[in-house]
């Protein structure tokens, strides 16, 4: 394993802000609709191909735009997935193709409900669309004995959600929190709890994410819902809720990731927010504040999967368990800053030679601490059944 070569120079930050701040993986644009196809469940029998991994030493990854570490001099190179190539002696076709999580499930659903090969060994998408695809038999179960360190170092807290007991199908590439974000200088107090953003002081000046799968659970937590079981007598008590404060002009829009816009010109004083965004922007203004509030957070991954027909599964399993190494798993983390699915590249990260690089160790942002891990929780996904009905309702309250 190499030595600490963890450089903060070139950052994700960096390429974000020369994109207009317009991309991350967890948000761009991830509605929760339905995706408009019918159900086509596949057997466990018929979801493996002829495994080519031991005489083809390749591998085709899709993944969403700036979610992979970069080269400082050269941003066409990733040292991560470079070292991988040439400590295993695979070539690796790295695409960034998923842009929206429907729109990926469209554009490779035929393929999958046909099933044909969807020319990719490995994808990542967000946990609620996950549990579509391992609920339709879409996607292999791994086999864990080439995955040691995925065994050994998958946080506690993401080892088992309800859509995927276990992770037999799924493993974490990064996590995330949907919090609170605000502005501290400006509001001029601080916010602690879900319902401190419906304060007067506050009215038209608050955004909250417009995906469904984004929004529901941390306003289920502001009503002291556990999450994990939450009920449709719940999901129909937010949305009564938030009708009344879009009636009221209180919520001043629902949002992409363009309340990074927003929050940033002052327009909005607090909103839904995304923990790994914020990261972003309180290196450029240290008065945003990212709040997992007093009742909790939801805690949500983006994760590993390997399709059905893929022709390189043993080479996808490698490549997932050599980034659940701690020293490859921090020099990611270093760059993404999303929380980093390993805790045990906390150390790594804390005995980097580079300050900065240092300080992300105690950013519990990326290595939540015990109080917040505490207050931390996985939502259990929306049903397939429960969809079409719960998408129409917010959506006609989003204005989506």
């Amino acid at each position: 394993m190499r030595a600490n070569v963890i450089s903060p120079r070139v950052t994700r930050r960096s390429l974000l802000r020369a994109l207009g701040g317009g991309a991350t993986a967890a948000a761009v644009g991830a509605l929760a609709t339905g995706c408009g196809v019918p159900a086509a469940y596949v057997a466990p029998g018929d979801r493996g191909a002829h495994d080519q991994s031991a005489d083809d030493k390749r591998l085709t990854w899709a993944n969403w735009p700036l979610y992979i570490d970069v080269d400082d001099d050269d941003t066409s190179k990733r040292p991560t997935l470079d070292a991988f190539e040439k400590q295993s002696g695979i070539q690796v076709k790295y695409t960034e193709e998923i842009n929206d999580n429907d729109e990926f499930f469209g554009k490779i659903s035929p393929s999958l409900m046909n099933h044909q090969r969807t020319g990719r060994d490995l994808i990542v998408i967000s946990d609620w669309m996950c549990a579509r695809f391992v609920r339709l038999g879409w996607v292999q179960e791994m086999d864990r004995a080439r995955q040691p360190h995925v065994t050994k170092y998958l946080d506690p807290l993401l080892r088992s959600p309800a859509f995927d007991p276990g992770r037999k199908y799924t493993v974490p590439w990064q996590s995330g929190i949907t919090g609170i974000a605000y502005n501290k200088r400006r509001l001029g107090r601080e916010i602690k709890h879900v319902s401190d953003l419906w304060a007067d002081d506050l009215k038209g000046r608050v955004t909250l994410l417009s995906g469904l799968d984004e929004s529901f659970a941390l306003l289920m937590q502001g009503n002291g819902v556990d999450i994990t079981k939450w009920t449709a007598a719940d999901f129909d008590k937010i949305c009564d809720q938030v009708e009344k404060l879009v009636k009221s002009k209180h919520i001043r829009r629902f949002t992409g990731n363009d309340y990074i816009k927003d929050l940033s010109s002052g327009d909005v004083l607090a909103c839904q927010a995304y923990s790994g965004d914020i990261i972003q922007l309180q290196a450029d203004d240290p008065d945003i504040e990212f709040v997992v509030p007093e009742e909790g957070a939801e805690l949500w991954a983006e994760s590993l999967m390997i399709p059905n027909l893929a022709d390189h599964k043993a080479n996808a399993e490698q490549l997932i368990d050599y980034y659940y190494q701690p020293e490859v798993a921090a020099e990611l983390a270093a760059w993404v800053n999303y929380v980093c699915p390993v805790p045990a590249a906390r150390d790594i990260l804390a005995d980097a030679k580079d300050k900065e690089t240092a300080a992300l160790a105690e950013d519990p942002l990326i290595f939540p601490d015990d109080k917040m891990r505490s207050r931390l929780a996985i939502a259990r996904d929306i049903t397939s059944k429960e969809r079409t009905e719960f998408a129409k309702r917010w959506n006609a309250i989003a204005g989506l």
